[in-house]
């Protein structure tokens, strides 16, 4: 009976969530706790590493653009917007931060769509480099010192050098930590910098993209992961069920201050100096009971 009238439930027909819902975000209610991600700093902001510096505030957004007016979201008026600064590498996260209360299976959920800045009466479709999402999670504070943060990782490189790409890519090398500040309290990684992508196995895919700049499609993506074993178990993204029996995540000791975290960011990247746009409309995070 509850998934039938889930399905009934216009704006919860479109997802398929495991039996407990833990977080619906539609963008016509505001944020929904969505924010900058900020790098940590300590005694003054210039300690901030630079790729963390880089980052903006998201806005909503009703996907303005000059020719038409607006598309607006999926069924309603605004979207969350990512734009990255108009910097050919440049980069911008959204993050929504939480913690879990059960170690189990969880499913992120979510429709999407990417777009450059509409500046040049051409198609652009390789000016956008990537767009992609991560998990930030840590294990509860029983786990101890041989506990783990991991940091699932996947972006759908679109473009590179004025190519097109497209495929889906995963990321589980580590990157340098630094010490913030002279407390010895705080440490920092900047983990979306670009070395370490590997390919997802058979992750081609043509995403659509329609035949001017200002017109965009949204896209359906589907994350599984179980926080008991820490690792994936599935993705798809529309019609698209990929193998990920190779898949793994970034991987780094326990934290002091991060236990149960249950962080969710999406990303944006832009291939030439022109800003690129990154939009979700409807995010559902789901566990299983």
């Amino acid at each position: 009976m509850a998934g039938a009238l889930q399905r009934q439930d216009p704006k919860l027909g479109r997802f398929d969530p495991l039996p407990r819902i833990l977080v619906h975000d539609d963008f016509d209610r505001g944020f929904c706790g969505w924010t900058q991600l900020v790098g940590n700093y300590e005694h003054s902001l210039d300690s901030m590493l630079p790729g963390y510096s880089q980052h903006t505030s998201p806005m909503l957004s009703t996907l303005g653009h000059w020719d038409a007016g607006s598309h607006g979201g999926v069924d309603g008026s605004y979207a969350l917007k990512l734009a990255t600064r108009p910097r050919a590498g440049a980069q911008n996260v959204s993050i929504k931060r939480l913690t879990f209360r059960r170690r189990g299976p969880i499913r992120l959920e979510a429709y999407f769509t990417f777009k450059p800045e509409a500046s040049a009466l051409r198609l652009s479709e390789t000016d956008v480099r990537a767009f992609g999402f991560l998990f930030d999670l840590q294990v509860g504070d029983r786990a101890g010192a041989g506990g783990e943060r991991v940091m699932p990782h996947v972006r759908f490189l679109n473009a590179e050098g004025g190519a097109h790409v497209q495929k889906w890519q995963f990321k589980r090398q580590r990157v340098p930590v630094n010490p913030i500040g002279t407390e010895g309290k705080t440490i920092s990684h900047y983990h979306l910098a670009p070395e370490g992508w590997e390919d997802l196995a058979e992750g081609q895919q043509s995403l659509c993209y329609n035949e001017i700049p200002t017109k965009v499609n949204w896209h359906y993506l589907c994350f599984d992961f179980d926080l008991e074993t820490m690792a994936c178990t599935g993705f798809r993204c529309n019609d698209r069920f990929f193998d990920v029996s190779g898949f793994d995540s970034l991987r780094l000791p326990a934290m002091k201050n991060l236990w149960c975290m249950l962080n969710l960011a999406f990303f944006i990247e832009t291939d030439t100096d022109k800003r690129s746009f990154g939009y979700l409309d409807g995010i559902c995070l789901s566990e299983g009971v």
